[in-house]
């Protein structure tokens, strides 16, 4: 959202290759890289950290690159699609650990402030995944329901 940040050139950009790099080709075959993908999305962690961990220990710089395919259409394929994408998801973790600490704080007016922001976030990407197709029409971000959803994601 911060449009100040973006002008310059020091930034990290991916590289240019359709291909997986050379170090790669004989060491991990595809279907070996979307079975770690799966295993490791058994194991608890969400798509972005699956790509983290296979970049820091398995040496898989985008898992694109290798099988042609992004993390969340692996996970798609095999059942294990979040309920909500994950940049969601995120930020409704955010909102009920706010509402939980303005429980035992009623009187913390910067995190009242917080969380309106972070609501007003939620409520922007929920207009946007709805437009796009990736939530249903008629879903509706409550703070019950967001608790919910991530204790049980937790």
């Amino acid at each position: 959202m911060n449009k100040k940040r973006d002008s310059g050139k020091s930034h990290s950009i991916r590289p240019v290759r359709a291909s997986p790099p050379k170090w790669l080709r004989g060491v991990l075959s595809p279907e070996d890289v979307e079975l770690l993908v799966v295993e490791l999305t058994k194991k608890g962690y969400m798509p972005s950290m699956v790509g983290v961990v296979l970049r820091d220990q398995f040496g898989v710089p985008l898992v694109k690159q290798v099988t042609g395919k992004k993390i969340s259409k692996i996970l798609s394929e095999h059942g294990l699609k979040l309920p909500v994408p994950e940049d969601l998801l995120q930020l409704m973790k955010r909102a009920v650990n706010l509402r939980k600490h303005l429980e035992e704080h009623p009187k913390d007016l910067k995190a009242k402030k917080g969380l309106q922001e972070i609501e007003s976030k939620i409520h922007r990407l929920v207009k946007y995944y709805t437009r796009v197709g990736k939530l249903p029409h008629n879903w509706k971000y409550e703070p019950e329901q967001a608790r919910l959803l991530v204790s049980s994601y937790v």
